[in-house]
């Protein structure tokens, strides 16, 4: 049994075994295809098409939704309506993400919004899509966010940047909870003005005593909210917890003026008679006026009625 028998002709390879050396020596000569990957089987448009970047469709750092929607947008004509109300009743996502991934595409430059006033006096938000943000108004050129390549993606991965502390802001000279309150409310109420002044809690809580020090100084909530909104920059704001925070401080109005309390009215006291005179009076003595107060004070004598007889 364990003899080798030479006439025994030699047994034949598997064909996945024949081809083995010569697809793995060069693996791009071999006419079977990958058994995985995309594949892509690709017919040139001649109507009805939009041309996107990869640097839109492959960006790292947008979610899948916010690329279809800026997809869908750049494929709109202009004067199209991308609300969120329109783009919920559109897609089958909730206004609560369809918001969201908007706000993605501002933070990264693909969208802008600015509100202005009509000449009615209505306000309306003015939306531009950017196909390649960094190209508009006259900027210099600027090449588009690209996604990482594969060799970025094995080199060590680098820590993240520490954020910035926020700028300091102006403290309330007689702070209070009810004052704190307040001024938080209005932080919160900014982005109903403007989308764009979403705060975290963290920049709420870091923000809400320089606001206490503007309501201190006889400012209304309203006359705050429009100092703080008014006069934005249009393009997307990086970081609107820090423009807050310069403004609390480089536009603090004064404190009002100081105001002497004003004296208590004086005490009007009933009409009496004099026991002494017998004249009527007002004073705080009971029984004596002023007048015979002051001499009995100065003789220290009781008067003639009430002297003792000569003996």
């Amino acid at each position: 049994m364990d003899t080798h028998d030479p006439s025994v002709p030699p047994h034949s390879q598997s064909a996945v075994a024949a081809d083995e050396p010569h697809s793995r020596a060069n693996p791009r000569t071999s006419a079977r295809p990958r058994a995985y990957g995309v594949t892509h089987e690709n017919t040139r448009h001649t109507t009805r098409f939009t041309v996107i970047g990869n640097h839109l469709a492959q960006y790292p750092e947008l979610s899948g939704l916010a690329i279809g929607l800026a997809v869908h947008i750049q494929s709109l004509p202009t004067g199209a309506p991308v609300d969120i109300k329109t783009l919920a009743n559109r897609f089958p996502e909730g206004p609560t993400r369809i918001a969201a991934a908007l706000r993605e595409l501002e933070t990264h430059g693909y969208l802008r919004r600015t509100r202005e006033r009509t000449e009615t006096g209505r306000i309306v938000t003015r939306t531009v899509s950017c196909n390649q943000p960094g190209r508009h108004r006259d900027a210099p050129e600027a090449e588009p966010p690209r996604p990482p390549t594969r060799r970025a993606a094995t080199a060590p991965q680098q820590k993240p940047e520490r954020r910035r502390a926020l700028p300091a802001v102006p403290k309330p000279v007689y702070s209070s909870p009810a004052l704190l309150q307040t001024a938080t409310e209005v932080l919160a109420g900014l982005r109903r003005t403007d989308p764009r002044l979403l705060l975290s809690a963290t920049d709420a809580e870091h923000l809400a005593p320089g606001v206490a020090a503007w309501l201190e100084r006889d400012l209304t909530p309203t006359a705050v909210r429009h100092a703080l909104t008014s006069d934005l920059p249009a393009e997307p704001l990086r970081r609107p917890a820090a423009l807050l925070a310069h403004r609390l401080t480089a536009q603090l109005p004064p404190l009002p003026p100081f105001r002497a309390p004003e004296p208590p009215p004086p005490v009007r006291h009933p009409l009496r008679n004099c026991d002494t005179c017998d004249r009527g009076y007002r004073g705080p003595d009971p029984h004596n006026c002023q007048g015979c107060a002051s001499t009995k004070q100065l003789s220290g004598t009781v008067s003639a009625p009430e002297a003792a007889p000569a003996g």
